[in-house]
């Protein structure tokens, strides 16, 4: 008897619930990559052209740079000396900086389709689905238990 009181408080204790459908969901993730990058450029630098001149008296002179000439001379005792500037394009280096921007966009969505079967099932293997292996064996067992119970009573 206090077997059959224990085994029955924990079939009474065990919960059952209805099967449940998940809804459909969906997930949206955004990911941003930012990245920079420095590239070296190189721009020209332009150098006007400027002319100078100026007399007097004194020995001769000639100078001369990428950027520049400068000639003098002597006439009648006078020193003529004229600068002139080259038309010239100087490289400089420079630093320039560009960013990437990357944005990826993750969408996960579940869809739920409904797929028909070839037959319909019998109301069988409708019930066993419905209330599962388990519990059908557990029920044969119980029933098998209170059988014994009872024939085992009713020996004198």
């Amino acid at each position: 008897m206090k077997n059959f009181i224990l085994v029955l408080f924990s079939f009474v204790a065990v919960a059952c619930s209805s099967i449940r459908q998940v809804t459909p969901t969906e997930k949206i993730v955004t990911e941003t990559r930012v990245e920079t990058v420095f590239q070296t450029d190189t721009v020209f630098l332009e150098v006007p052209q400027i002319v100078e001149r100026i007399v007097t008296k004194d020995t001769v002179s000639v100078l001369e740079n990428e950027f520049a000439k400068s000639a003098a001379s002597v006439s009648e005792g006078l020193l003529s000396h004229s600068l002139e500037t080259k038309p010239v394009q100087k490289p400089v280096e420079v630093q320039t900086k560009i960013v990437y921007r990357d944005s990826v966009i993750f969408k996960d969505v579940v869809v739920y389709e409904t797929v028909e079967v070839e037959k319909e099932l019998t109301g069988w293997q409708s019930f066993k689905m419905k209330m599962g292996g388990w519990f059908l064996g557990i029920l044969i067992i119980l029933i098998v238990f209170a059988i014994l119970y009872i024939v085992k009573f009713l020996k004198p």
